[in-house]
C-alpha cells in the first residue's frame, strides 16, 4: 500500500547540503510523523512521500525558493547593545530570539560584535542553501 495525500506516515531522514554537512537526521532517533498536506514540512519534503511503500527511500533536492528561501540583506540587522538584555554577554554564533511587532518569535543569529553595536542575522540558518534529503518511509499509520 503506498503513501497517499492525507496519510499519517512515518519517516527516517537525512538532510545534507550540498557540501556534503549533515544539518539534520531522524537516523538513531523516532522516526519523524506527519500528516501528508498538513503543510508542517517543507511541501516538497511531504509530497515527495507520496506513492512510496513502506521500506522505499528516495533522493531528493530542496532549491532555496521552495526551501527557506533566499538570503535577504534586509534581515542583516544592527541593534545598539544597550537594547540587548540586561546580564547578556553577546558572543558570535549566538542564537537569540526576539518577539516582532506581530507577536512573532523569530531567531536571530550574533554574526559580529563591536564596541556599541551587535549585528545579526535573521535569515533561517538554511536560508539560500540546496537541501538534500534522504527519505526512507518506515510506515503508514
Amino acid at each position: 500500500m503506498a503513501a497517499e495525500q492525507g496519510d499519517i506516515v512515518k519517516v527516517h531522514y537525512t538532510g545534507t547540503l550540498d557540501d556534503g554537512s549533515q544539518f539534520d537526521s531522524s537516523i538513531g532517533g523516532e522516526p519523524l510523523e506527519f500528516k501528508i498536506g498538513d503543510g508542517a514540512l517543507l511541501e516538497q519534503f511531504e509530497t515527495t512521500v507520496i506513492g512510496m511503500n513502506p521500506g522505499e527511500e528516495r533522493n531528493i533536492r530542496i532549491s532555496p525558493e521552495d526551501g527557506y528561501g533566499e538570503k535577504r540583506s534586509d534581515l542583516i540587522i544592527t541593534l545598539p547593545k544597550n537594547k540587548l538584555a540586561a546580564g547578556l554577554h553577546p558572543e558570535v554564533g549566538q542564537q537569540l530570539q526576539m518577539q516582532t511587532q506581530d507577536g512573532e518569535l523569530i531567531v536571530l543569529t550574533i554574526k559580529e560584535i563591536t564596541a556599541d553595536t551587535v549585528i545579526v542575522d535573521a535569515n533561517h540558518n538554511l536560508a539560500g542553501q540546496f537541501l538534500n534529503f534522504k527519505i526512507e518511509l518506515v510506515e503508514i499509520i
